[in-house]
């Protein structure tokens, strides 16, 4: 089956929570409530507390590839299409500039990336509240998170909280170093990070993996104890 992967992937039967180790303790400050805020190059800024509300709800199932090789297979997302959301929602009500179609997302934890508008308006480029017949974990973006199969994960923003449009020209400021942050990162091309070819990041990536998921699977384990403790559950 490793084969039908892209290139460079390893089949992993874990889902795991991951990032960049310093967001291993950021956690979204309200998750519950899908809302989300649209500023930049616009017209006028909304902020939508139910942002997906109104709006045709889909399911799909797909590949999630993490920039460090490893990929889970088979996810069931359910949400919103960005492409409708974009139509129905940022074009009439916040009318972003004809030349913006650089798009920041930001999380509530800090995270941030962008993506090109053209490859947001995919057909498979969802926003996400369910996974799997379940709402959306903490662990995997909850209350609302991108998912961008065709491009590595980073681009999946987890707690997504804002949606940026840029000019090209302007950039945005990435969570990490700027080498690990590709303007597209499209799987099928292995563009895993700027300058340095994806086959080589492969070797850079690939021993932080069970550290860094160790990290963050720590990190959760002691968030979901210190509720336990304010809630009573613990003994």
């Amino acid at each position: 089956m490793n084969a039908l992967l892209p290139p460079g992937q390893r089949e992993s039967d874990t889902f795991h929570r991951f990032g960049q180790p310093r967001f291993a303790e950021r956690f979204p400050s309200e998750p519950s409530g899908p809302s989300l805020t649209i500023t930049g190059a616009v017209s006028r800024e909304r902020h939508l507390v139910r942002a997906l509300d109104g709006l045709s709800r889909v399911e799909q199932i797909s590949d999630f590839h993490c920039v460090t090789t490893w990929s889970v297979r088979g996810l069931r997302w359910e949400g919103v299409r960005f492409a409708e959301f974009y139509a129905r929602v940022v074009v009439p009500h916040a009318a972003p500039s004809p030349g913006a179609t650089l798009v920041a997302l930001y999380g509530q934890d800090g995270a941030c990336t962008g993506m090109v508008l053209e490859d947001l308006l995919a057909d498979d480029v969802l926003l996400a509240d369910r996974l799997n017949g379940e709402p959306l974990s903490i662990d995997h973006g909850a209350p609302l998170r991108l998912v961008a199969p065709a491009h590595y994960g980073y681009k999946s923003v987890k707690h997504l909280s804002r949606i940026e449009f840029r000019e090209p020209a302007s950039g945005y400021r990435v969570s990490g170093l700027r080498f690990m942050d590709h303007p597209r990162a499209r799987v099928v091309l292995e563009e895993r990070g700027r300058s340095l070819p994806g086959w080589f990041l492969r070797f850079v990536y690939r021993p932080l993996i069970r550290t860094t998921a160790s990290r963050f699977a720590k990190a959760a384990a002691k968030r979901q104890e210190g509720i336990g403790m304010t809630d009573g559950s613990a003994t």
